[in-house]
């Protein structure tokens, strides 16, 4: 926006002539305790809960920290923050942000969090984000003139901040219960009445050991390769990609965690006989041979005539004895619970042979018992997935709203003025 086209109500303003900026003091292992401050750096940022380094020693004002002060990471990751986690010292690459007077901070602080990108794309860094008081000087931004109006458009944005640290924490609490739901789920089970069972400690009559652990007794241990036949893809090369026969196939970055990503399909010639061998079926479980090793995704047939390469395994059920929804989850809680690098090769690079995921043991509960466990699984991924829609939801509209309010775009009320927010 043209210094000509602002609401006479706005002014363009540099952003180094709304604050001062005050960078973090260089901390290096010989500052390091276990008594003093805690030293604030990006990782606390990030997550203030994280394990943290404490300084006990002389230190400059600029660099202590409260509760309320505005925080700005502005090497690696770019971030604002009001920090809300007690007295601290600052780190390095970290700038303590104090406003200058007609600056609001929480106002300010939606101004750096706006515009960061931009501000970034500007930066010496070519490998690196990186924001100097350079670009803090360069970089102008329109501003209200009344520090009244500035307070208004942050407190309507602090109630979607709100919001959404509300909605993150209920997504980071039914995350946490879904955890420790997965390790009950595989160790306990759930019985015809839809109750765990009870734990071993209360009634050891009921479990067995096994190879994987203790287990109820109704249980089994078998390999993969008994319940599952499987098959490796089709080996990816320049020649399959003539055009001449191609059709959809999967490669590993397709396979996410549970889901198929359709944006990252892609096409290769299958012949006549290839494309019998390497069919994808509704049910079909694809686990990621080499990357993110074991990574399982289900097939539910997003689209038509679709195949994978080489680097996925198929596993098809032989029988209704073993269910693909429930394999999906064991296959997650074999990979957390740590028993399954062992079955993984260690070359060069860490991959999963298919003579390797055939021997690996799987837990096989009666088909029954499996299905009611699976279903507890769905239930809690249906409550994540409203939890993450709602988030993406708020987030977007905080988005729309910053640019219209940050602008000038939408103007706010106050002290009675008849304007639209």
């Amino acid at each position: 926006m043209s210094e000509s086209a602002l609401s006479p109500a706005w002014k363009r303003r540099s952003l180094l002539s709304l604050a001062d900026y005050h960078n973090g003091a260089a901390f290096n292992p010989s500052h390091w305790g276990e008594e003093g401050l805690p030293i604030i750096r990006i990782e606390q940022i990030n997550n203030p809960s994280a394990p943290t380094d404490f300084y006990k020693g002389p230190l400059a004002p600029q660099n202590a920290v409260t509760t309320g002060d505005l925080i700005f990471s502005w090497s690696a990751t770019l971030k604002a923050v009001i920090w809300r986690n007690g007295d601290g010292v600052l780190n390095q690459h970290l700038f303590k942000v104090v406003p200058k007077n007609g600056t609001d901070k929480a106002f300010l602080k939606y101004v750096l969090e706006q515009n960061m990108e931009n501000i970034s794309s500007g930066s010496q860094g070519s490998t690196m984000k990186h924001i100097t008081r350079g670009e803090l000087q360069r970089y102008h931004v329109e501003v209200p003139k009344q520090e009244a109006e500035q307070r208004r458009i942050a407190e309507i944005l602090s109630t979607l901040d709100e919001a959404i640290e509300q909605t993150e924490a209920l997504l980071a609490k039914h995350q946490e219960i879904k955890a420790g739901l997965m390790h009950d789920l595989f160790t306990r089970g759930v019985t015809s009445d839809g109750h765990l069972r009870p734990t071993r400690d209360q009634a050891p009559d009921l479990y067995k050991e096994s190879p994987l652990g203790w287990i109820p007794k109704e249980w089994e241990v078998v390999s993969i390769a008994d319940a599952f036949e499987i098959q490796l893809g089709k080996m990816l090369n320049k020649l399959a990609k003539t055009g001449k026969c191609t059709a959809p196939y999967l490669g590993n970055r397709a396979v996410q965690w549970d889901f198929v990503d359709c944006m990252a399909i892609e096409e290769m010639d299958f012949t006549p006989t290839e494309r019998q061998k390497f069919s994808l079926e509704r049910g079909d479980l694809l686990v990621c041979e080499g990357g993110d090793v074991g990574r399982t995704a289900m097939w539910r047939g997003e689209i038509g005539g679709c195949y994978y390469q080489k680097a996925i395994h198929r596993l098809r059920p032989k029988s209704e004895r073993a269910l693909p929804a429930f394999m999906l989850r064991f296959m997650r809680y074999a990979r957390e619970s740590g028993y399954f690098r062992e079955f993984t090769s260690q070359s060069s690079i860490a991959h999963l042979t298919q003579e390797k995921l055939g021997v690996m043991p799987m837990l096989l509960p009666k088909s029954e018992e499996q299905n009611r466990i699976a279903e507890r699984f769905d239930a809690y991924d249906e409550l994540i997935q409203n939890e993450q829609t709602k988030l993406t939801k708020l987030r977007q509209q905080k988005h729309s709203l910053m640019c219209d309010l940050l602008t000038g775009k939408v103007c706010v009320r106050i002290h009675g003025q008849e304007n639209t927010i």
